[in-house]
């Protein structure tokens, strides 16, 4: 049975740039890959772009209310691939699942785990209730530690409010940072607070 995969890891990670290199080697090998995103994410229009430069056109730009099971090819595709997952809503997410255990094509999905006030996309709280197996991709904070959190960063501002969705190098920039700079940066908080009365 195939199994659906969910790669997560904060901004800079690789993430992208993992699921066009997967792209390549099964189609290198004659296997067909089928390339989705969200239309939602705005960056690269069509395109699944890496911040290496690297980039690929997708097979299926997806609208939140549009069914994938309606939208795939599923009987000329060998591995789903999809990119920013934590923009797909629920119903999308249990469709790439029923698509893994009814049709035995296995599903690789990469995207954010959290977003920058530090909560679960509705995306990707779906993908920790059913994938067969997570894994986490790691990138490093400014400060050498390993980062978890994605800071948003308005007019070079570290902001907590605001919509959830806001579109790297489009809407705002993100940084990835530790827990410890995460709370110092964006919720301003130091040391000193445990001092505090």
């Amino acid at each position: 049975m195939a199994k659906l995969y969910f790669i997560f890891g904060a901004m800079t990670c690789g993430k992208t740039t993992a699921l066009l290199q997967a792209a390549y080697n099964y189609e290198k090998n004659g296997l067909n890959a089928t390339v989705i995103k969200s239309s939602i994410d705005k960056k690269g229009d069509r395109d699944v772009v890496s911040r290496l430069g690297v980039k690929r056109e997708v097979d299926l730009l997806i609208e939140p209310n549009e069914s994938l099971l309606d939208s795939i090819d599923l009987d000329n595709t060998n591995f789903i691939l999809v990119d920013e997952v934590q923009f797909m809503p629920k119903k999308q997410i249990d469709e790439l699942w029923m698509i893994t255990k009814l049709l035995d094509i296995p599903v690789i999905c990469y995207g954010l785990k959290t977003n920058f006030k530090g909560e679960l996309f509705e995306g990707s709280k779906r993908m920790v209730e059913l994938a067969d197996e997570l894994d986490e991709l790691v990138t490093i904070c400014e400060c050498g530690k390993k980062a978890r959190f994605n800071a948003r960063v308005i007019n070079g501002q570290f902001v907590d409010e605001g919509d959830v969705v806001a579109i790297d190098g489009i809407d705002a920039e993100y940084i990835p940072l530790c827990g410890k700079c995460y709370i110092e940066k964006v919720m301003g908080i130091d040391d000193n607070w445990f001092n505090q009365g």
